[in-house]
Formats: C-alpha cells, structure tokens, sequence
C-alpha cells in the first residue's frame, strides 16, 4: 500500500489506481457496491463510474446501502444475482432469467447505467 503521506506512496497509488485507467476499459462494466464496505468505499465507486460515463463506456453500477462486506441480506445476493445474470446475457448475448420483482424485494439502488442490463429498467419501476 502507498503512504498518501509521502510522495513516493501518492506517486506509487495514482500509479496503481484502477480511476487512472477507466478510458482503457473497452468492454461493460457491472460495479456491485456495499456501502458500508471497509474496503472499497462508495465514493470510490462513484468515482469510477464518473469516469467511464464521461468517456461513454457502459457500466452498470448498483449500491446496497445496508450491506458490509459481502451479502447478510438474502433478498440482496438474490437481486444482483438476477441484475448480473442479465447484464451477462447482454454482454454474451445470451438467454437469461427476467429480473422480475427480485429487485423490489432488495434494498438495491440502481445510480447508474439500468439500460446495459436487460429488465433492470421496468424492475425499478
């Protein structure tokens, strides 16, 4: 880990940051944050998918805001398993199972890119 108290270690994790290097992801991405995650926190995801929008790079990107590190909640690991296996029947262009209400159940929030995962947008609804 960089020391963002020196400049060796802010040098070594703008080398090292995944925000420095969204304009070279060439494929969708599905971001599935917990916003009480201790690692990767909310605002780093949201960073990220700022950056990709303003390049036009698809990304999904759904927020749990009662969800650590991992699911605790069923109803949650159920619905971005439902909004993943759409974003990939997308992506593959494959078959896969309608989100139906499994995502009304959840506590998900969908901040951004519902268009990239078939279903997603009449789901939110």
């Amino acid at each position: 880990m960089g020391d963002p108290a020196t400049e060796e270690g802010k040098a070594l994790l703008m080398e090292r940051s995944p925000l420095n290097f969204a304009q070279n992801i060439q494929r969708p991405l599905l971001i599935g944050q917990w916003a009480n995650a201790p690692r990767v926190n909310v605002a780093e995801s949201d960073q990220i998918v700022a950056a990709m929008a303003a390049k036009n790079i698809p990304v999904t990107y759904v927020l749990f805001p009662d969800e650590g590190h991992g699911f605790a909640r069923p109803v949650n690991n159920i619905a971005f398993n439902a909004v993943t296996e759409n974003f990939q029947g997308l992506c593959l262009a494959c078959r896969a199972e309608p989100i139906g209400a499994t995502l009304k159940a959840s506590t998900a929030q969908v901040r951004h890119g519902a268009e990239f995962a078939p279903g997603l947008l009449e789901a939110m609804r």
